[in-house]
């Protein structure tokens, strides 16, 4: 079959249109700029298009899956629909998917990633040999055995097309406000999807609204809670989702000194308190890389940071992702900063998400007015242009700095800082 993916560098469309790349499929794809997942793809033999254009759909193309982010009015999927072509969105394909195997779900606010990638970890270190389809760099691999883990996102619903045998819910709250009308409307569309579970519910069972998700759920529902095993990531957070990994595993038939020994050796995801020590001159620093960007997320890495590093100085440099999500969670963040002081913080303009902002929300938010809020002499803005510089000429030496944010921004700034 051959198949086209538009928006083939997204997180989750890359590594769905891997798999299908591996299960022998002609796959081939575009996006409206390189990255290095596309340059990953281009290395496992994917033709990768860059740019939208017509042209890149011919008439033998058996199906077109596309990314929830890619507009209607893209000139591929138009050209798609006018030829007579199947397209499928992300989510929609990953459901197809997903009935070939046995799979396990992982949703939640927070988490998914990581928990995820220690589920899958767990599987191949027990000999299951599974299928996963994870939303990080490479997080992606075609296995022999029966399951698949995925991740179930909330936003717009998606997890909505998904029945998997075992769901792990690992956290809801207010988040995607852009599309959920308020936390009932997020709660209404989780107690659907747990109905759509086949055999078991992993939920976090100190978590007020997962209990109200669950509390008249037909399937099995097997709770875990905050576990202390040895990780070589830190942080509170993940001593849960590691709790939730070994539940899921266990849901399987994975024994349990089998899971924690195999959690001893996971070292993490892609951008989730990922670090790396760096020298410029005669200076060193430790560096980490995360994708944080909701308010929960930001106070788990910065006190992650501070248990694993309390006697070092700590900046950090972070990116607020879109407008709406800032301007709906505005207190939220103020206060997350406020009540995890540093040494310094640098606050860069608003990762501004093509086709999901309103552009009446980002006249009234931004980054200086998020600062001005914070109200604290260790936090400034900076154009991002300007803050490679102000680093080099302000840092002394072993101090921890951290760049946050899940746009592209950031990352790139932590990559030219690496680099430099």
């Amino acid at each position: 079959m051959k198949i086209h993916f538009i928006g083939i560098g997204g997180i989750g469309i890359s590594g769905l249109a891997n798999v299908y790349h591996l299960k022998g499929n002609a796959v081939q794809g575009s996006d409206s700029e390189g990255s290095e997942i596309t340059e990953i793809l281009q290395q496992k033999g994917v033709e990768v298009f860059v740019g939208h254009k017509s042209e890149n759909i011919s008439d033998d193309i058996d199906l077109v899956i596309y990314s929830e982010a890619v507009p209607e009015d893209n000139v591929e999927l138009k050209k798609a629909r006018e030829l007579g072509i199947r397209c499928l969105a992300g989510a929609e394909a990953l459901g197809e998917l997903s009935k070939e195997y046995f799979t396990i779900a992982v949703s939640g606010m927070h988490g998914k990633t990581t928990t995820a990638c220690m589920i899958a970890h767990i599987l191949k270190q027990a000999g299951l040999e599974p299928t996963y389809i994870i939303g990080t760099k490479d997080g992606s691999q075609l296995g022999k055995g029966k399951y698949l883990v995925i991740e179930a996102d909330d936003y717009k619903a998606k997890l909505l097309n998904y029945a998997p045998e075992i769901a792990v819910l690992t956290n809801i709250e207010e988040e995607h406000m852009d599309y959920f009308k308020d936390l009932n409307h997020i709660l209404d569309v989780f107690k659907k999807y747990v109905a759509q579970v086949k055999k078991v519910v992993v939920a976090n069972k100190d978590d007020e609204n997962i209990k109200k998700v669950v509390e008249k759920v037909d399937c099995e529902v097997k709770y875990f809670q905050l576990i202390d095993i040895k990780l070589q990531i830190p942080g509170k957070h993940n001593q849960y989702n590691a709790g939730a990994a070994i539940m899921a595993a266990e849901a399987v038939g994975v024994e349990r000194k089998v899971a924690i020994k195999a959690l001893e050796s996971f070292k993490g995801a892609w951008r989730r308190f990922e670090e790396k020590g760096v020298r410029i001159g005669e200076r060193s620093f430790q560096i980490i890389s995360d994708y944080a960007h909701h308010p929960t997320e930001i106070s788990a890495t910065l006190k992650a940071v501070k248990e694993k590093y309390p006697e070092k100085e700590v900046w950090c440099v972070f990116q607020p992702h879109q407008y709406q999500r800032t301007f709906y969670l505005f207190d939220d963040f103020v206060k997350v900063f406020q009540d995890n002081p540093i040494n310094n913080l640098s606050i860069i303009e608003v990762y501004d998400v093509k086709g999901r902002e309103n552009k009446k929300l980002k006249e009234q938010v931004n980054s200086e007015k998020l600062v001005q809020a914070i109200g604290q002499d260790w936090a400034q803005y900076l154009p991002k242009q300007e803050v490679l510089n102000y680093l080099k000429e302000n840092l002394k030496g072993n101090e921890i700095i951290v760049f946050m944010g899940a746009g592209n921004d950031v990352y790139d700034l932590c990559n030219e800082f690496i680099h430099s």
